[in-house]
């Protein structure tokens, strides 16, 4: 096995005295990563390095209150956002552990409020993001509410307990869902008599030390040293990000980066818990299908340099945070930011970068990966039968182009196929991912497969200009009696526009006559519903993270 060090850094990892600091061409080069931040007229950040025992490296960035001119520290307070799940997770797991709940559960035998829809949803299923449940923020956000508003837990619970169906049957897909952290922390609660608050509080953060640390649960609460949340408007130019939650379980854990360093030790030398539960905590997730998911209880299992390791991202209004951790190596490291326009991911993975060098495994098998040359095409002519865009009933969209006698496709960034057995083609940057075509008269479509079981079925469209009548057989009021609440559609200059007493008007865009699209990141994609008839009579979001729920037209 080659160091996963440089040579330099070794004499740091002797003894806890000397761990504490680092040599000054490594910390010239990580203040270099955050020279963007490290301004007295802007927000920024705190970040944080952890090997084996110590907080080796922390620092802050920036202005924690531009008002007041209060500068990050390694002890500011900040609002981690979805870093908060993996602390809830592990309430479950202790949970589980002291025998006051079972993983496999049915989540109604402990939240009777719940609706019954039919299928046996588990906590498994809530910890892994395969509930099928519709996640909180768009349910909130379709009824009306502004994310800037005041949330509270209460008011995420009478959402909840409205439902009338899932996105997908339980286990059957992986997709991430605030709901189900939410559920989680209210089933702390019916099991331990305590608030998420306070059983984290005496079951990991008091063992742990960490002081500084809680589920904020009250957003009046003064909490002193904390930093706030922004957006930056142009230039040097900022905005305060307001965020005034008042839930817990998905999000709203107050920390920073020195007790975040005590949580990370905890992956390799527990002292909240013990080794059994922290393999726990860290177990990939199953699907129906058996196919393993790399996110676990709260936390994703990734491969860094070929290293195993255990990552999570947040962000709520301005806040942007990233904790990762190679238990392997017992190193890790904390970004917590207050400015919406950071990118908390790869500035730490640029920071675990001077630190671990490539295991030869990831190395050898980097280098098999094919080469694009592969993605030359024999004839390109009978392709471009299968060019143009194309979108699933559930709106993912996609676009495929040959060029240079290469075959595209555009979809998150654009990407060369390769051409393979039985016309299929896959990604040249991923060839897990598969494109399967068919063409028929008026017909085209294309299987994607994304992995094991994890496929969407697109179909060719073009959207040509609609007559003004046409156009005016989409007018009307649309009405979901699910969260009680209903849009408009009008024809106003030529245009369609989705209309609401809570938000600004919205044009929309064709993508065929049955997909609508707007600029509302909560019901981005409309797919129109039409009886025998042809009639139009309501529309369905699908759009990510809510699939299929229905609005009728009045």
């Amino acid at each position: 096995m080659r160091s996963c060090f440089f040579p330099l850094l070794v004499f740091l990892f002797s003894g806890q005295a000397q761990a504490q600091y680092l040599p000054d061409t490594t910390q010239q080069k990580i203040d270099k990563l955050f020279q963007r931040w490290d301004s007295e007229t802007s927000p920024g950040c705190a970040v944080g390095i952890i090997r084996n025992d110590s907080l080796i490296f922390s620092k802050g960035y920036g202005l924690a209150n531009l008002e007041y001119s209060a500068p990050n520290t390694p002890a500011t307070i900040f609002h981690v956002a979805s870093v908060s799940k993996q602390f809830t997770g592990y309430a479950i797991v202790l949970l589980a552990r002291q025998g006051r709940l079972r993983l496999d559960d049915d989540v109604r035998q402990y939240l009777p409020w719940f609706p019954d829809l039919g299928e046996t949803i588990t906590i498994r299923h809530l910890l892994n993001h395969t509930s099928g449940i519709r996640d909180q923020w768009q349910l909130l956000a379709t009824a009306g509410t502004r994310l800037d508003d005041v949330i509270t837990q209460e008011q995420i619970i009478k959402v909840l307990s409205r439902q009338r169906a899932l996105n997908s049957k339980p286990g059957e897909r992986y997709n991430y869902c605030n709901s189900g952290y939410t559920m989680l922390a209210e089933i702390v609660k019916a099991v331990s008599g305590k608030t998420l608050r306070q059983f984290t509080d005496s079951a990991i953060f008091k063992p742990l030390k960490m002081n500084s640390t809680h589920f904020h649960d009250d957003y009046t609460e003064i909490v002193k040293g904390r930093s706030y949340s922004y957006q930056r408007k142009n230039g040097n130019q900022f905005a305060n990000s307001v965020l005034s939650y008042s839930n817990t379980g998905a999000t709203s854990l107050f920390t920073t980066v020195e007790d975040l360093s005590k949580w990370i030790m905890n992956f390799y030398d527990p002292k909240a818990g013990d080794a059994q539960d922290i393999v726990q905590l860290t177990e990939k997730g199953r699907l129906n299908s058996g196919k393993v998911i790399d996110y676990a209880l709260g936390i994703g299992n990734f491969t860094y340099k070929g290293w195993r390791g255990f990552v999570h991202n947040g962000a709520d209004a301005g806040y942007r945070t990233t904790l990762l951790v190679c238990p392997d190596l017992k190193l890790g490291c904390v970004v917590l930011a207050n400015v919406g326009d950071f990118n908390p991911g790869a500035r730490a993975e640029e920071l675990m970068a001077l630190f671990v060098e490539e295991k030869e495994a990831a190395t050898k098998k980097n280098a098999a990966r094919p080469d694009s040359s592969q993605a030359i095409l024999g004839n390109p002519a009978s392709m471009q039968r299968f060019e143009g865009s194309y979108i699933s009933d559930e709106g993912t969209q996609m676009a495929f182009r040959v060029t240079d006698n290469k075959f595209y496709a555009d979809a998150f960034g654009r990407s060369e196929l390769l051409k393979g057995d039985g016309g299929t083609f896959s990604a040249l940057a991923n060839p897990v991912q598969q494109y399967a075509f068919t063409a028929k008269p008026g017909d085209t479509t294309v299987l994607v497969t994304f992995g094991p079981g994890e496929t969407a079925l697109l179909q060719k469209y073009s959207a040509p200009p609609a007559t003004e009548r046409e156009l005016k057989a989409y007018e009307g009021t649309y009405y979901c009696p699910e969260l009680d609440c209903n849009y408009g559609i009008a024809l106003k200059n030529k245009q369609l526009v989705l209309t609401s007493n809570k938000y600004t008007d919205m044009p929309l865009r064709f993508a065929g006559p049955d997909h609508l699209h707007s600029n509302y990141w909560w019901m981005s994609h409309l797919r129109v519903l039409r009886n025998a008839k042809k009639e139009i009579e309501g529309f369905e979001v699908n759009d990510g993270r809510v699939l299929h729920l229905r609005f009728n037209k009045l």
